[in-house]
């Protein structure tokens, strides 16, 4: 299953190195999938007058921001067990101009950024272990609106529960407020704001906090996907169109894992290919930010599920599966064997509309697992040009 044609080894290495999150190397610190000398463009607060109408040409874009980045990896204990969030207005590109059928873009988003990396949608992976104290500061004065940040499961205390409704706090333009976070929950969180949570968490105020056990066994290889479903009227609002939206008859019509739609998915540094080799023990925590369920299928691999909101699960519970469920709001952590033949095998949402990107199938919730022996293959190499990357 090899071919001259195939992405030159040196490309395989290159994708290797910037996809994968194994049990040794980048988990340590942050991962950035941009070299040095490569910066990801990012969201610029100053890039605009602030009110997001941009160009007034009306074949231009909506907003000139810059881009968000890929979200990357924070661990709390080498950032000295705290942190400092802000939301920064950006462009998204679900599919990017190079991906086929691309671009696929939304023209304002709210992105979150953690201390000097670049914003992105969804947010920082925040990961700490059982045990730890952990302070987020948010500092909202790189945005015009009221925000705050909500973790699901663990302890706080009710001023930081970050829920306006209730405590009657938010975090407005110019203010600041930091959150103690008590990891005494492990497993896989998420966060997002609770300040008008029908728009800000749908303008892509969302991320994952992972609390890993005390005697977490850590696997071959780890991934992170979160599931989130659009409605682009709202971006288009935002940005300053004329789309017409309504939160009550919100309509899904974009689909993505990690921000991002397919082919975009299967693109090594921005998307999120399950990069194994033979016999890796694999980890996937998954979380739903959306508002539909997704049935969330592996080709050719059964998993197990180890971890449920916070929860492990027993091993007399324990059984292997293929298709999972997943409300929105849910975390799972899916554990399984690379054993399969060597090969690409599709994994993806299977509500079959939520695999498309503007009507085209594939796209949408769909990337693939990987094994490292078929990246010299002809399939690789096509799946690479259609994603756009060019190693």
């Amino acid at each position: 299953m090899t071919a001259s044609n195939g992405p030159s080894t040196l490309r395989r290495r290159t994708v290797l190195s910037t996809a994968g999150v194994g049990a040794v190397g980048a988990l340590a610190g942050c991962l950035s999938v941009f070299s040095d000398d490569e910066p990801a463009s990012v969201g610029d607060p100053d890039a605009d007058d602030g009110d997001g109408s941009g160009e007034t040409d009306e074949d231009a874009p909506l907003t000139d921001y810059q881009y968000t980045a890929p979200p990357q990896i924070v661990d709390i204990a080498e950032q000295g067990y705290e942190s400092t969030l802000r939301t920064v207005p950006a462009r998204h590109a679900l599919v990017t101009e190079d991906g086929s059928g691309g671009p696929v873009e939304l023209p304002e988003v709210w992105a979150w950024q953690a201390d000097d990396l670049a914003p992105s949608v969804p947010g920082p992976m925040y990961r700490m272990t059982e045990g730890d104290t952990f302070e987020l500061t948010y500092d909202n004065t790189e945005h015009n609106r009221p925000h705050t940040v909500h973790v699901h499961a663990v302890s706080k205390s009710w001023e930081d529960d970050g829920a306006p409704v209730t405590n009657r706090d938010q975090v407005d333009a110019g203010e600041s407020h930091t959150y103690t976070l008590e990891a005494d929950v492990p497993g896989t969180h998420v966060y997002h704001c609770h300040y008008q949570t029908h728009n800000h968490l749908d303008m892509g105020m969302y991320g994952i906090l992972r609390v890993d056990p005390e005697d977490y066994d850590s696997p071959d290889q780890e991934y992170f996907f979160t599931l989130r479903d659009w409605d682009t009227r709202l971006h288009d609002r935002e940005a300053g169109g004329d789309a017409d939206y309504d939160p009550v008859e919100r309509s899904s019509d974009a689909y993505t894992l990690n921000g991002r739609s397919a082919p975009t998915t299967f693109h090594p540094e921005l998307g999120t290919p399950l990069i194994v080799s033979e016999g890796d023990t694999v980890h996937l925590h998954i979380a739903n930010n959306g508002y539909e369920s997704h049935p969330f299928h592996t080709h050719g691999h059964r998993f197990e599920v180890i971890e449920k909101d916070g929860s492990p699960i027993p091993d007399a519970a324990r059984y292997e599966q293929d298709v999972l469920n997943i409300a929105p709001a849910e975390r799972y952590t899916l554990e399984f064997t690379a054993d399969a033949e060597p090969g690409i095998y599709p994994a993806h949402c299977h509500k079959v509309h939520h695999v498309t990107t503007e009507g085209r199938y594939p796209g949408g919730m769909a990337t693939a697992i990987v094994y490292e022996s078929a990246m010299d293959s002809d399939e690789f190499g096509e799946i690479m040009d259609d994603a756009g990357y060019d190693g």
